[in-house]
């Protein structure tokens, strides 16, 4: 009986953070269309709506750990759920995002994601993909901000091992930031699929940051190292035995 009320209330959970997203959207439009700060403004607004109601709705607590930054770093961040996206965007005060191109034919999320500096990338061919990343990055440097990016490509559940793609020490190389690695462990209380929600406490700890300057293939090991390791000791401490 436990579980099927707690999957009616992930239902109704779930229902709402679609509709406060449109909610969101139409009030803070105005705002967006006038300034990048007025659509960072509606962002964050929608983050700590989600961060909220999930404490209350389905007993799904967060908690932020380390130092979020707000000088011009990347982010590169474990990818586990819809819920590390808004947390670590409201964490932090210029984020803007690595995106797949779809994306930004995405209502609400499509034009707000591109206000506030979001950078689409085709999943296409590799080569012309990294060397189109790379070059819109670049250009979006005159946006000042935090780049978040997910060097695994996509949502992976706790316990499945996915190999880093290169695109993120391509961009450690070019743009000469020092790297923020984020670990969590929201994938075992939120999955990446289907409606059920786990009460818990879900984690996003900022881990500290890796300085530029080192070869690629040292950078990578080493970032996927730290976020791998920290994300395994959280799923551990949220219960996942796998």
């Amino acid at each position: 009986m436990s579980y099927a009320i707690q999957w009616l209330r992930s239902l109704v959970f779930n229902a709402q953070m679609y509709l406060a997203m449109l909610v969101v959207g139409v009030l803070y439009m105005p705002a967006a269309i006038m300034s990048r700060e007025g659509a960072i403004a509606g962002c964050h607004a929608y983050c700590r709506w989600i961060r909220w109601t999930a404490s209350w709705m389905i007993g799904l607590k967060s908690e932020i750990r380390g130092e979020p930054p707000t000088d011009e770093v990347m982010v590169a961040a474990k990818h586990q759920s819809f819920m590390d996206v808004l947390m670590i965007y409201g964490a932090i005060p210029r984020g803007k995002f690595i995106m797949k191109s779809i994306l930004k034919y995405a209502p609400v999320i499509g034009q707000f994601g591109l206000r506030i500096g979001c950078i689409p990338v085709d999943r296409g061919k590799r080569g012309q993909a990294i060397k189109k990343m790379l070059a819109d990055v670049q250009a979006g440097r005159a946006l000042p901000g935090q780049l978040i990016i997910y060097p695994q490509g996509t949502r992976i559940a706790p316990g499945v091992k996915k190999p880093y793609k290169i695109g993120t020490g391509l961009l450690y190389r070019e743009l000469g930031q020092p790297v923020v690695p984020v670990a969590t462990n929201v994938g075992v209380l939120w999955p990446k699929r289907g409606i059920y929600r786990k009460p818990g406490t879900a984690v996003f700890e900022f881990l500290p940051r890796i300085a530029p300057g080192l070869e690629v293939n040292v950078f990578m090991a080493k970032l996927e190292a730290e976020i791998e390791g920290a994300s395994d000791r959280l799923n551990k401490e949220a219960g996942f035995d796998g």
